[in-house]
């Protein structure tokens, strides 16, 4: 197992593993066996004292040189990465909380216009709508465009409306970065239609829940759903410095804890981040089973199968039985 996958740059990776085996090497002879100048052995050797992986601070020269256990290495790693997810999911939740109030006050308004400023947003009713802006502002795009996908497999008609939209990007050099959900690997057309994007240069990866559709151009203009519960109504094209920021914050946020498209999906109670975590939080929400499935993007059926699997791994026998345990766990 690579230790890059938690943490260590190859080359650090490398080192580590050759101290293990040859531990009276000093650094001249790891310089020579690796064929790296010697500064970049102190590098990664300060690279492994700053991961607690080196057990003495060393200096030149030669002599034994101490590095933890392999399985007190993999423990350490693991423990630094999950407290690294942990705070990211918290600054997930953070912007989730933002960018709902600002949402709340984009959609207040209910005129019938097919456009119209209000608040500093130009308002968009009806998916034709949205898409025309999104083609506006692809052909106006100068650097990077970033997108959340929700809801699971993606209709065939949106598929075959961003298609262009995206070759044009691509044929200019933009940047595209878009996360479905998880739940897209169940749909092999969905599947096709990321690994056309990443045949081009686009970056895809998945999360078990987003929290609404979202489209950023530059990182200084946003469109977001007038109501994120169904985004066919239309949606709120804002410019505003601090609003779009918080889009972009959330964004980041999200794309931190998600996963490239050719990585497993999280599984298990254990990975936060994993279908089962946000089915918890969702069903501790109030989330019904019909909501938790539509944000999950899966079926009711694939949700309650979800439930199922977490109250075998649980030890519950029902409902307030299974939350009681998730609490005690420290799992909510």
């Amino acid at each position: 197992m690579a230790l890059t996958t938690l943490g260590l740059s190859k080359d650090t990776d490398a080192l580590y593993r050759i101290i293990l085996t040859k531990p009276d090497y000093g650094v001249t002879s790891l310089a020579t066996a690796l064929g790296w100048p010697e500064e970049a052995v102190r590098a990664g050797l300060d690279e492994l004292a700053d991961l607690s992986l080196l057990c003495t601070p060393l200096g030149g020269g030669s002599g034994e040189l101490r590095v933890v256990s392999p399985q007190i290495a993999l423990d350490l790693l693991l423990s630094r990465q999950s407290a690294e997810v942990a705070r990211r999911q918290q600054e997930l939740a953070e912007s989730r909380a933002t960018a709902a109030a600002l949402i709340a006050g984009y959609g207040a308004s209910g005129e019938q216009e097919e456009r119209q400023r209000f608040e500093g947003a130009e308002k968009l009713l009806g998916v034709d709508a949205v898409r025309r802006k999104i083609e506006e502002l692809a052909d106006r795009a100068e650097r990077d465009t970033a997108s959340f996908a929700p809801g699971g497999a993606q209709p065939a008609d949106n598929r075959t409306a961003s298609r262009p939209v995206a070759q044009r990007l691509v044929d200019r050099g933009i940047t595209a970065r878009t996360v479905y959900q998880d739940s897209i690997r169940n749909d092999p057309a969905s599947v096709e239609h990321a690994e056309w994007h990443v045949a081009r240069g686009n970056q895809i990866r998945t999360a078990a829940v987003l929290p609404m559709r979202l489209h950023i151009v530059d990182s200084a203009v946003a469109l977001v759903p007038l109501d994120p519960e169904d985004s066919s109504r239309g949606a709120a094209v804002v410019r505003e410095k601090g609003s779009v920021a918080a889009f972009v914050a959330l964004f980041e946020a999200v794309w931190a804890t998600s996963l490239p498209l050719g990585d497993p999906p999280r599984r298990g109670l254990t990975d936060p981040g994993s279908i089962h975590r946000e089915l918890l939080r969702l069903l501790s929400q109030g989330f019904t089973d019909e909501a938790a499935a539509r944000r999950l993007g899966v079926s009711l059926r694939t949700e309650r199968r979800l439930i199922s699997e977490l109250m075998k791994q649980l030890g519950a026998h029902s409902r307030f039985q299974l939350g009681h345990r998730a609490m005690e766990h420290g799992f909510l």
